[in-house]
């Protein structure tokens, strides 16, 4: 069981532990030969993460914490800035670019609540997959069934393996289509998916600016919770969880059920099973919106719009350095005109209001964040048929979400000891406070609280 912020905040405060003890547990593990540190991670911050322990020790000494982060070992994406370095976004095309004058706001709020940043995480080259294969840096292996040598899921996979191996309490990634619940659910992890406004995308390596967000993977939802309101600002008091009696709870039947595997089915029929028991009101509607996205998306969509503005320049320079897999998509951004993107902008924004009245009456969406537990790296390394073909599947659900402009979070919902589940509970733009209740009351469903 991997332990919780309030957890290692406890036995920081009763002396069982401290943030160098910590720091040098998660610093070990990363080293580990024998583990996944060298795949998970494309930088470690060993001796800058020793100093922000000591630091973090003596001010606890002396009667001050800072946060529920304060002292422990976080992870942070290998596309957020650093001050001094180049952000290298899990490429090898960007050597040689100038080095970042300032820190992400997103790692200077980390720094200032005094998380101790272990290293930047490995990631699916520029963001742009949902399965977290790297040709550059290696593939970071799921950490259930590791003898197959499972994708942990993208874009944000170092990430979640940070986490998932203890080599990280919580890893802050980014989510543009699912890139934080995708790894999240294959891995067996808690991960939030906040509105887009939420969390600021300066210093940040854009993907799609329409689309992206920044969130965190993390043990539980209040693990998550409390990491949102640190790189959010947000000094409400936390969340409490939702009564789970009365809750109404759409599951929507329109393509998001569609070409599930049998366990993942079967996981979400149960979970569904549990909600009713508990109280919840639980009814699927039809969403024909969701069956139009394809179409609105069929010249690539804002991703390959954006991504091609973005990258434009670096593939002119070093587009041979670039995953195939990667620049061949944002290639396709190349052929959208102008019109065509006004044309999406206006799409997207009927699309949203009318998704918005269908499920307003609804506390939240209930889906499976990916419908298949997670294939062999193997197979789709072989076949760009079965790269395309399980990323379309695997970024299916997450990408209705980000389209809506909305909040989602993943919660493990399968059954301990078998393959990871994810839960995907969504809401509308702004109901992020309202997601993070649900998901706390459904992780209580499942720990018997």
């Amino acid at each position: 069981m991997l332990s919780t912020l309030d957890e290692l905040n406890l036995a920081l405060q009763e002396g069982r532990k401290t943030s160098i003890e910590l720091t040098e547990e998660a610093l070990a593990r990363i080293g580990d030969p024998a583990g996944e540190g060298a795949r998970a991670f494309t930088r470690v911050y060993a001796e800058q993460a020793r100093a922000q322990a000591r630091a973090s020790d003596l001010l606890r000494e002396a009667g001050l914490r800072r946060s529920a982060v304060d002292g422990l070992p976080v992870s942070i994406k290998d596309l957020f800035d650093v001050r001094g370095e180049t952000t290298m976004a899990g490429s090898v095309a960007r050597e040689g670019e100038p080095p970042a004058e300032h820190n992400a706001v997103v790692v200077d709020r980390l720094i200032a609540a005094g998380a101790v940043i272990v290293g930047r995480t490995n990631m699916t080259e520029f963001a742009y997959s949902g399965l977290g294969i790297n040709p550059h840096y290696g593939t970071p292996l799921n950490p259930w069934d590791r003898a197959t040598g499972r994708i942990p899921g993208g874009s944000s996979s170092g990430a979640a393996v940070s986490v998932s191996d203890g080599m990280a309490v919580a890893g802050i990634g980014s989510d543009t289509g699912g890139s934080v619940r995708i790894p999240s659910a294959l891995c067996g992890l808690a991960g939030f998916k906040p509105s887009a406004w939420r969390v600021s995308m300066a210093g940040v390596l854009p993907l799609s600016a329409n689309l992206d967000s920044i969130g965190p993977i993390a043990p539980t939802v209040r693990c998550c919770a409390a990491l949102d309101a640190i790189i959010s600002g947000d000094n409400a008091p936390a969340p409490e969880p939702a009564q789970l009696r009365g809750l109404r709870l759409a599951v929507p039947t329109t393509l998001a059920l569609d070409a599930m595997d049998n366990h993942v089915a079967d996981s979400f029929r149960q979970t569904l099973a549990r909600l009713s028991a508990a109280g919840a009101l639980v009814e699927e509607i039809a969403v024909p919106e969701f069956a139009a996205l394809a179409g609105i998306n069929a010249k690539g969509g804002f991703t390959a719009a954006e991504a091609w503005a973005w990258h434009r320049d670096l593939i002119a320079r070093a587009g041979g350095r670039y995953d195939p897999r990667v620049v061949s998509r944002i290639l396709r951004g190349k052929d959208m005109s102008a019109a065509d993107y006004l044309d999406l902008l206006d799409a997207r924004e009927a699309w949203v209001a009318a998704v918005d009245r269908r499920i307003a009456g609804y506390d939240a969406l209930v889906l499976p964040t990916v419908p298949i537990v997670a294939p062999p790296v193997a197979d789709l390394a072989a076949s760009d048929e079965a790269y395309y073909a399980a990323n379309g599947l695997i970024l299916r659900n997450p990408t209705l979400i980000n389209f809506l402009d909305g909040c989602a979070l993943s919660v493990p919902c399968h059954a301990p000891g078998s393959a990871p589940v994810g839960l995907m509970i969504a809401g509308s733009n702004g109901a992020d406070r309202r997601i993070l209740a649900v998901g706390m009351a459904v992780e209580d469903l499942y720990a018997g609280r």
